[in-house]
C-alpha cells in the first residue's frame, strides 16, 4: 500500500511518499480504509522533531482516518467488517490502510462526510474540550478566538456560538474575517490593534474567555485584555514563538492561564473524551455545527499541505484522499 513516511526528522519536504506493507490486525485491533484523511498543525511539527513526542523512524503520520473497516483483530467486539468509523491514533494515519486500536474509533454514521467526520477529531475535538471542560464557557460570556479561519480556530467561534457566547474572532485578513463571521462569529478584527480593539469592544472589561492556538505577540496583548475571573486557554504556538507570562497579570487582573493538551486528555480521562466524541457527533448529524473543509488533496500531496498549513496559507480543515 502508498503511505506517507517520516524517515528522518527534518523539513516537512523530506516526507517521502512509497510503498509499505500492509497492516495485519492482532488483539483488538481493526485496519480502516480511508475515505479521508485529516491533516492537522502538530503532524507538520511531529516530522520536524519539534512536538513533545518523537516516534521510532522511520513512522507514518497522521491523527485522523475517517472510513471503513476492512480487517479485524480476532479479538476485536465493538465493530465488524464493513462497520464506518472515525478513529484517533497517535501516528499512522497517512496511508491507504490504517492500523487502529478499535477503542479508538467512534461509529461514523453513513450520512455524514468522511472529512467533515476527521475535523470533528483533532480540531473538533481540541475546541471542544477546551471551551466545555477547560474554560466552562457559560452562555453569554465573551470569547476571544484568535487564528479564528484555521481549523481550530473555526471549530471555537462554532462550538462558542452553540454554547451561547458571544465570539469575537481574530484573523489576519479580510477574507478570513469574513468567513468567522459567517461560521458564527458576532464581529472579526484583525491583529494590528488586538488590545485597543478589545477593549473598544468588551467596553474596557476584557473577554471572559480567550482561545489562543496562535502564541507571539497576539498572547502578549490578549493577556493583558482579560476580564477578572477571565480564562485564557493556551491551545498552541502557531506564530512560531512561546510567549513569556508576566505573572503578576494572573494575580492583578484575577484571571486564569489554562493549558489545553487535548492529546494528552484524550488518554487520561478516556470515559470524558468518548462523550465529547459522541456530543460533537450528534451536533454534526444535527448541523448545530458544520465543520468547514476546505480542501480535498491526493495522499501524494502531504508535505504540500502541510508546509501550506505551517505557513498560515489555509482556512478550515483539509483533508488527504487516498
Amino acid at each position: 500500500m502508498k503511505a506517507i513516511v517520516c524517515e528522518s526528522y527534518g523539513p516537512i519536504e523530506n516526507l517521502a511518499y512509497k510503498d509499505i506493507d500492509d497492516p495485519a490486525p492482532t488483539g483488538s485491533q481493526v485496519v480502516v480504509q480511508p475515505e479521508a484523511i485529516g491533516v492537522n498543525y502538530p503532524d507538520g511539527l511531529l516530522v520536524q522533531g519539534l512536538y513533545q513526542a518523537k516516534p521510532d523512524l522511520p513512522f507514518v503520520p497522521g491523527m485522523e482516518a475517517a472510513g471503513e473497516i476492512v480487517a479485524v483483530g480476532p479479538d476485536a467486539q465493538r465493530f465488524k467488517l464493513g462497520d464506518r468509523v472515525v478513529a484517533y491514533i497517535q501516528n499512522g494515519a497517512y496511508a491507504e490502510r490504517v492500523l487502529v486500536e478499535e477503542a479508538a474509533c467512534t461509529a461514523l454514521p453513513r450520512e455524514l462526510d468522511a472529512g467533515v467526520a476527521c475535523a470533528l477529531v483533532c480540531g473538533y475535538g481540541t475546541a471542544h474540550h477546551a471551551l466545555k471542560q477547560r474554560a466552562t464557557l457559560r452562555p453569554g460570556e465573551t470569547l476571544l478566538v484568535l487564528g479564528a479561519a484555521g481549523a481550530t480556530g473555526l471549530a471555537a467561534v462554532q462550538i462558542g456560538n452553540a454554547m451561547g457566547a458571544r465570539v469575537i474572532a481574530v484573523a489576519s485578513s479580510e477574507d478570513k474575517r469574513a468567513l468567522a463571521v459567517s461560521e458564527g462569529a458576532e464581529i472579526a478584527i484583525g491583529y494590528d490593534d488586538l488590545r485597543g480593539d478589545i477593549k473598544r469592544l468588551t467596553d474596557g472589561k476584557g473577554v471572559d474567555v480567550a482561545f489562543d492556538p496562535v502564541g507571539g505577540e497576539a498572547f502578549d496583548a490578549v493577556s493583558r485584555s482579560m476580564a477578572w475571573n477571565g480564562r485564557l486557554l493556551v491551545i498552541g504556538f502557531a506564530s512560531g514563538t512561546i510567549p513569556q507570562f508576566p505573572v503578576n497579570l494572573a494575580l492583578v487582573k484575577g484571571y486564569s492561564v489554562v493549558g489545553v493538551f487535548w492529546g494528552a486528555f484524550t488518554r487520561k480521562e478516556p470515559e470524558v473524551f468518548a462523550d465529547n466524541m459522541r456530543e460533537l457527533m450528534a451536533w454534526a448529524t444535527s448541523g448545530q455545527i458544520e465543520p468547514h473543509v476546505s480542501e480535498r488533496a491526493p495522499l501524494a500531496d502531504a508535505a504540500d499541505v502541510l508546509k501550506r498549513i505551517h505557513a498560515r496559507q489555509t482556512t478550515g480543515k483539509i483533508v488527504l484522499v487516498p
